[in-house]
């Protein structure tokens, strides 16, 4: 049975949960998956790198800093649009409440701190970005593990915070959705499927492979997201299928595809992650995407904003 050492994060609606615990790849692939949990997408680029890894589940800004230095990875799918949410904590107001304008919603975490996942992570050169556009010199705390951020606003370390939809579930009785996440960025890819070139070059069957049940796990979880719940639930243990449920009808779109929204969103972080420092050369779309698979497994429009 050919091993496939797979890196992930927590996130409840990657489809990794969902494989993992259907087992799928052993019973539709007679793959043996070696799966590993990372706190953040620049650790699994990381291990990519070093060849500990043949595919990971990655916010697209992270795997571009990465491309940008040289790692031999391209992405080969997506996955989900638009997983980046900003909470605050309930006595502050929301974008809404400021009528929509981001620099007044903003100006009133001037004394306090913003939570963040890791540096590089598409949370953080969204939220920095924001920041820098409106001139604000607002503190950004990065957290190894997202897993930590609900702990420190209990604590009072922090007054708002960006991450994934978990967070607005996790804090709900602190915190509450003060910008949804189609308003931070727009069809921002929030994670993709990335493959080392190694295994695109000596194993494309592979790739086709995972991408069918990769394809069938996203189905699963827009068509019926409670069954997906479920399952994902027995994986975490420590949630129950009301609060997967909960999280993944926070921002529900998904897809294996690549829309032209989503290459294009992808796109506009070039500019962004070199005015940040990130990365020091442009990139273009071959620089960041292989989407020969892809289109062979999933040839009909994207299912994105279904």
């Amino acid at each position: 049975m050919r091993v496939l050492r797979i890196g992930h994060l927590s996130t409840a609606y990657h489809t990794s949960l969902l494989i993992m615990g259907a087992r799928w790849l052993e019973k539709k692939l007679d793959l043996q998956p070696e799966w590993e949990l990372f706190g953040g997408g620049p650790a699994i680029v990381q291990a990519l790198d070093k060849g500990e890894l043949d595919l990971g589940y990655i916010g697209l800004p992270p795997s571009m800093i990465g491309i940008s230095n040289g790692v031999q990875i391209k992405c080969i799918a997506g996955g989900h649009i638009e997983g980046t949410v900003f909470i605050a904590r309930k006595e502050y107001y929301s974008l809404e409440d400021m009528g929509g304008d981001e620099e007044v919603f903003l100006r009133q975490f001037e004394n306090g701190v913003i939570g963040c996942p890791p540096k590089e992570s598409i949370h953080d050169v969204i939220i920095r970005n924001l920041l820098k556009k409106h001139g604000l010199d607002i503190e950004v705390k990065n957290f190894k593990w997202a897993d930590f951020i609900p702990e420190a606003m209990e604590r009072s370390e922090i007054e708002a915070a960006v991450g994934t939809p978990a967070l607005v579930v996790v804090a709900e009785h602190i915190a509450k959705l003060a910008i949804p996440p189609s308003l931070l960025w727009p069809n921002n890819p929030s994670y993709g499927i990335l493959a080392s070139q190694k295994l695109i070059e000596d194993n494309p069957e592979i790739i086709e492979g995972f991408l069918k049940i990769h394809e069938e796990a996203t189905n699963l979880m827009r068509e019926r997201p409670r069954e997906a719940s479920r399952i994902i639930s027995r994986v975490l243990d420590v949630v129950d299928d009301e609060f997967v449920l909960k999280v993944c009808r926070i921002s529900p779109k998904y897809c294996a595809s690549f829309s032209k929204e989503f290459i294009g969103s992808t796109l506009r972080f070039v500019p962004v992650l070199k005015d940040l420092g990130y990365i020091k050369r442009s990139l273009k779309k071959e620089d960041i995407f292989d989407q020969r698979f892809i289109e062979k497994v999933h040839p009909e429009p994207p299912h994105y904003n279904i």
